[in-house]
């Protein structure tokens, strides 16, 4: 997207990494009220395993919850392959999530990809306001996993990037 002059309104790269960093981080730690707190109350969600639509933050917290109840906690959860395109008065983050979390049956790890939108707030901070979160198809996992074994140490250049601003 092209850059905008000086608006306000339009975050920077930075800002939107570091707004979507947090909800990871939160994520990770299974950090219920860091998580939680990074979505708008009219955030909605659309997660492929569940059967509907969460078409508000507490909906899906009440799902949370029950998963918490069930045993259910995140082991780790690492972000690559991350977009970050902004708009004014807000931003699309997009990126591959691979995660591992514990249930009342063990461990269980996948690869999703994820996309969260995120609306300025009138005191210049982000909040999320709709979460998507999609399979990856098996043959992408391979050419991932592939592309990664080529990668020596490298750092994805998107993360690289959010230093610059």
């Amino acid at each position: 997207m092209t850059a905008m002059t000086e608006d306000v309104n339009e975050p920077t790269r930075a800002e939107v990494l570091r707004a979507a960093d947090a909800i990871v981080a939160a994520f990770s730690a299974t950090d219920t009220e860091a998580y939680f707190a990074a979505f708008a109350t009219d955030a909605s969600f659309v997660f492929h395993p569940e059967r509907h639509r969460f078409d508000s933050r507490a909906e899906y917290e009440d799902t949370w919850k029950s998963w918490l109840a069930e045993g259910w906690s995140v082991a780790d959860c690492n972000s690559s392959d991350r977009l970050v395109q902004t708009f004014l008065g807000g931003a699309v983050f997009s990126h591959t999530v691979d995660t591992t979390v514990n249930t009342g049956d063990g461990r269980e790890s996948y690869r999703e990809r994820e996309s969260i939108v995120f609306r300025r707030l009138g005191n210049g901070g982000l909040v999320a306001i709709h979460e998507h979160l999609s399979t990856v198809p098996e043959a992408a996992q391979a050419t991932d996993a592939a592309d990664a074994a080529d990668l020596t140490g490298s750092t994805d250049a998107t993360d690289a990037e959010a230093g610059e601003q």
